[in-house]
């Protein structure tokens, strides 16, 4: 055996996790088309056999379960992102830009499950929920917090119920993006979160698009031509 080819368990471990993910994807795309499709709809749109599907997965539920899992290690490096010091972030940054940025960063991630939003409550129940949401949430009501102690938010309503708010808000944006009625990048979610947090539109939107703006990369120039005389 070649030292570069790696042992059957090896092998087998990982073709076990690319199958696995590859039925989770196609969960994703079922259930996004249509909620009630079957383990059987799903294993056909994986291609794979249904048993196959069983050994990773013993019945809906656990699939479902399997897509928070995947959702969660997903909000957690997106968190985890966000607080990296970056374009917007850091000593210097306000706690408009820190709050815009975590929904910029957090905003593909629910893009990428909002599927699995309108299954949440039914098929997990509320305290699955509730630990899948729980970094952002922590998070969030992090910088509300901050942002009321240095007069940036509204104190109208304490950090934690005005987290909860901006999060249903939130999730209603991605629910009118599943239903097909609104398409948006994101900067329209962040726009809306600083303005429940009290920003004034005009402030919340040339926030969102300074970051924005940051975060493009910046287009190359081709060469100067050499000048030439007339």
């Amino acid at each position: 055996m070649s030292s570069t080819t790696p042992p059957p368990r090896a092998r087998t471990r990982r073709t076990t996790r690319v199958t696995r993910a590859r039925i989770l994807a196609a969960a994703l795309r079922e259930l996004g088309r249509n909620p009630d499709s079957s383990l059987g709809d799903i294993a056909e749109a994986a291609g794979v056999a249904r048993r196959t599907l069983y050994t990773h997965f013993a019945g809906r539920a656990e699939l479902v379960k399997g897509l928070a899992e995947d959702a969660m290690a997903a909000i957690r490096h997106a968190v985890t992102v966000a607080s990296t010091p970056g374009p917007g972030s850091g000593p210097g940054s306000d706690p408009a830009s820190a709050l815009a940025r975590f929904v910029l960063t957090l905003w593909p991630v629910g893009d990428a499950y909002r599927t699995l939003i309108g299954l949440a409550h039914q098929d997990l129940g509320h305290d699955l929920v509730s630990e899948l949401l729980a970094p952002a949430r922590e998070t969030v009501a992090g910088l509300l917090a901050e942002g009321q102690r240095q007069g940036v938010f509204h104190t109208v309503v304490p950090p934690g119920p005005l987290s909860g708010a901006i999060e249903a808000h939130l999730l209603a944006l991605l629910g009118a993006v599943n239903a097909g009625i609104w398409a948006d990048d994101g900067t329209g979610g962040a726009t809306a979160a600083l303005i429940a947090a009290g920003v004034d539109g005009r402030t919340a939107a040339a926030t969102v698009r300074r970051l924005r703006d940051a975060d493009r990369p910046r287009p190359t120039h081709p060469p100067d031509r050499p000048h030439r005389s007339p």
